[in-house]
Protein backbone atom coordinates (compact mmCIF):
# COMPACT_ATOMS: atom_id res chain seq x y z
CA UNK A 1 0.00 0.00 0.00
CA UNK A 2 1.11 3.88 -0.57
CA UNK A 3 1.86 5.37 2.48
CA UNK A 4 1.98 9.08 3.19
CA UNK A 5 5.86 9.24 2.67
CA UNK A 6 5.71 7.74 -0.58
CA UNK A 7 2.89 10.02 -1.74
CA UNK A 8 4.55 13.25 -0.82
CA UNK A 9 8.14 12.16 -2.26
CA UNK A 10 5.81 11.50 -5.36
CA UNK A 11 4.55 14.93 -5.50
CA UNK A 12 8.40 15.77 -4.75
CA UNK A 13 10.14 14.47 -7.88
CA UNK A 14 7.19 15.65 -10.27
CA UNK A 15 7.26 18.92 -8.99
CA UNK A 16 11.03 18.72 -10.08
CA UNK A 17 10.23 16.88 -13.30
CA UNK A 18 7.72 19.53 -14.39
CA UNK A 19 10.52 22.37 -13.29
CA UNK A 20 13.30 20.27 -15.90
CA UNK A 21 10.67 19.32 -18.78
CA UNK A 22 10.51 15.96 -18.21
CA UNK A 23 6.66 16.05 -17.82
CA UNK A 24 4.80 18.97 -19.25
CA UNK A 25 1.65 20.48 -19.05
CA UNK A 26 -0.23 19.33 -22.45
CA UNK A 27 -2.75 17.58 -23.30
CA UNK A 28 -2.70 15.32 -25.94
CA UNK A 29 -5.01 14.64 -28.70
CA UNK A 30 -7.49 11.91 -29.09
CA UNK A 31 -5.56 10.21 -32.17
CA UNK A 32 -2.45 10.05 -29.78
CA UNK A 33 -4.28 8.90 -26.80
CA UNK A 34 -6.19 6.29 -29.11
CA UNK A 35 -2.34 4.98 -30.40
CA UNK A 36 -1.24 4.62 -26.88
CA UNK A 37 -5.13 2.66 -26.07
CA UNK A 38 -3.94 0.48 -29.15
CA UNK A 39 -0.38 -0.16 -28.34
CA UNK A 40 -1.81 -1.09 -24.68
CA UNK A 41 -4.24 -3.69 -25.88
CA UNK A 42 -1.79 -4.77 -28.57
CA UNK A 43 0.82 -5.58 -25.77
CA UNK A 44 -1.35 -7.01 -23.82
CA UNK A 45 -2.79 -9.61 -26.75
CA UNK A 46 1.02 -10.71 -27.45
CA UNK A 47 1.29 -10.92 -23.44
CA UNK A 48 -1.48 -13.32 -23.43
CA UNK A 49 -0.34 -15.39 -26.38
CA UNK A 50 2.98 -15.79 -24.63
CA UNK A 51 1.41 -17.15 -21.48
CA UNK A 52 -1.22 -19.54 -23.26
CA UNK A 53 1.57 -20.98 -25.65
CA UNK A 54 4.22 -20.95 -22.50
CA UNK A 55 6.69 -19.49 -25.30
CA UNK A 56 8.39 -16.74 -23.01
CA UNK A 57 8.53 -16.04 -19.26
CA UNK A 58 10.40 -12.80 -19.52
CA UNK A 59 8.49 -11.59 -22.50
CA UNK A 60 5.54 -11.89 -20.45
CA UNK A 61 6.35 -9.91 -17.91
CA UNK A 62 7.88 -6.86 -20.72
CA UNK A 63 4.63 -7.35 -22.94
CA UNK A 64 2.27 -6.95 -19.71
CA UNK A 65 4.64 -4.09 -18.46
CA UNK A 66 4.32 -2.21 -21.33
CA UNK A 67 0.25 -2.07 -21.55
CA UNK A 68 0.44 -0.72 -18.49
CA UNK A 69 2.99 1.97 -19.42
CA UNK A 70 1.18 2.65 -22.61
CA UNK A 71 -2.36 2.74 -20.29
CA UNK A 72 -0.73 5.03 -18.08
CA UNK A 73 0.33 7.33 -20.31
CA UNK A 74 -2.49 7.48 -22.67
CA UNK A 75 -4.47 8.69 -19.22
CA UNK A 76 -2.22 11.18 -18.15
CA UNK A 77 -2.16 12.60 -21.58
CA UNK A 78 -6.27 12.68 -21.20
CA UNK A 79 -5.56 14.58 -17.50
CA UNK A 80 -2.68 17.01 -19.07
CA UNK A 81 0.31 15.65 -18.69
CA UNK A 82 2.82 14.61 -21.11
CA UNK A 83 5.60 12.30 -20.13
CA UNK A 84 9.41 13.23 -21.98
CA UNK A 85 11.78 10.58 -22.97
CA UNK A 86 14.36 10.82 -20.47
CA UNK A 87 13.42 8.30 -17.46
CA UNK A 88 10.16 8.18 -18.86
CA UNK A 89 9.18 4.99 -16.47
CA UNK A 90 10.19 6.74 -13.83
CA UNK A 91 8.30 10.16 -14.37
CA UNK A 92 5.25 7.73 -15.37
CA UNK A 93 5.46 5.90 -12.18
CA UNK A 94 5.92 8.84 -10.26
CA UNK A 95 2.61 10.99 -12.60
CA UNK A 96 0.36 8.07 -11.92
CA UNK A 97 0.54 7.86 -8.02
CA UNK A 98 0.09 12.33 -7.94
CA UNK A 99 -2.55 12.35 -10.98
CA UNK A 100 -4.53 9.15 -11.26
CA UNK A 101 -4.32 8.11 -7.92
CA UNK A 102 -7.03 10.50 -6.48
CA UNK A 103 -9.07 9.52 -10.27
CA UNK A 104 -8.74 5.94 -9.83
CA UNK A 105 -10.23 5.67 -5.99
CA UNK A 106 -12.91 7.79 -7.33
CA UNK A 107 -14.27 5.63 -10.20
CA UNK A 108 -13.81 2.72 -7.91
CA UNK A 109 -15.78 4.64 -5.21
CA UNK A 110 -18.48 5.17 -7.49
CA UNK A 111 -18.22 0.98 -8.87
CA UNK A 112 -18.07 -0.04 -5.81
CA UNK A 113 -20.92 2.18 -3.71
CA UNK A 114 -23.20 -0.05 -5.58
CA UNK A 115 -21.65 -3.49 -3.93
CA UNK A 116 -21.51 -1.64 -0.55
CA UNK A 117 -17.53 -2.51 -0.20
CA UNK A 118 -15.86 -0.99 2.92
CA UNK A 119 -13.66 2.34 2.52
CA UNK A 120 -10.24 0.45 3.76
CA UNK A 121 -10.59 -2.06 0.99
CA UNK A 122 -11.52 0.27 -1.28
CA UNK A 123 -8.13 2.33 -0.37
CA UNK A 124 -6.23 -1.01 -0.53
CA UNK A 125 -7.82 -1.34 -4.39
CA UNK A 126 -6.74 1.88 -5.32
CA UNK A 127 -3.48 1.88 -3.71
CA UNK A 128 -2.22 -2.20 -5.06
CA UNK A 129 -3.98 -0.73 -9.06
CA UNK A 130 -1.21 2.04 -8.88
CA UNK A 131 1.73 0.49 -6.93
CA UNK A 132 1.20 -3.01 -9.58
CA UNK A 133 2.79 -0.62 -12.04
CA UNK A 134 5.96 0.11 -10.14
CA UNK A 135 6.58 -3.39 -9.22
CA UNK A 136 5.71 -4.48 -13.18
CA UNK A 137 8.25 -1.70 -13.86
CA UNK A 138 11.23 -3.19 -11.34
CA UNK A 139 10.09 -6.84 -12.57
CA UNK A 140 10.41 -5.91 -16.05
CA UNK A 141 14.23 -4.24 -15.16
CA UNK A 142 15.07 -6.73 -12.86
CA UNK A 143 13.90 -9.89 -15.59
CA UNK A 144 15.28 -8.00 -18.73
CA UNK A 145 18.70 -6.92 -17.57
CA UNK A 146 19.64 -8.45 -14.04
CA UNK A 147 18.85 -11.89 -13.66
CA UNK A 148 20.11 -14.77 -14.76
CA UNK A 149 17.64 -17.95 -14.02
CA UNK A 150 14.82 -18.79 -16.11
CA UNK A 151 11.45 -16.75 -15.19
CA UNK A 152 9.24 -18.71 -13.74
CA UNK A 153 5.70 -18.87 -15.33
CA UNK A 154 3.61 -18.12 -12.04
CA UNK A 155 6.06 -14.36 -12.19
CA UNK A 156 4.53 -14.30 -15.59
CA UNK A 157 0.91 -14.78 -14.75
CA UNK A 158 0.93 -12.36 -11.80
CA UNK A 159 2.36 -9.85 -14.36
CA UNK A 160 -0.35 -10.32 -16.60
CA UNK A 161 -3.18 -10.66 -14.16
CA UNK A 162 -1.72 -6.84 -12.76
CA UNK A 163 -1.81 -5.75 -16.45
CA UNK A 164 -5.32 -6.72 -17.22
CA UNK A 165 -6.96 -5.65 -14.02
CA UNK A 166 -4.46 -1.94 -14.52
CA UNK A 167 -5.58 -1.52 -17.72
CA UNK A 168 -9.32 -2.52 -16.91
CA UNK A 169 -9.47 0.01 -14.09
CA UNK A 170 -7.64 2.67 -16.28
CA UNK A 171 -9.57 2.51 -19.66
CA UNK A 172 -12.73 3.46 -17.32
CA UNK A 173 -11.23 6.33 -16.15
CA UNK A 174 -10.35 7.32 -19.68
CA UNK A 175 -14.40 6.85 -20.33
CA UNK A 176 -15.25 9.39 -17.49
CA UNK A 177 -12.60 12.30 -18.71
Amino acid sequence: MLDKERIREADANVRTYLKEGLLKNRKGNENIINTLKINSQESLKVADMLFKENISSLWVIVTSYYSMYYMANAVLLKVGYKVGDKISHKVTNEALIVYVRDRLEMKLLEDYETAKCEALELNNLTDEIIESFDFERRKRSTFQYDMTTVVKRTKAGTSRRRAIEFNFQLEKILEKL
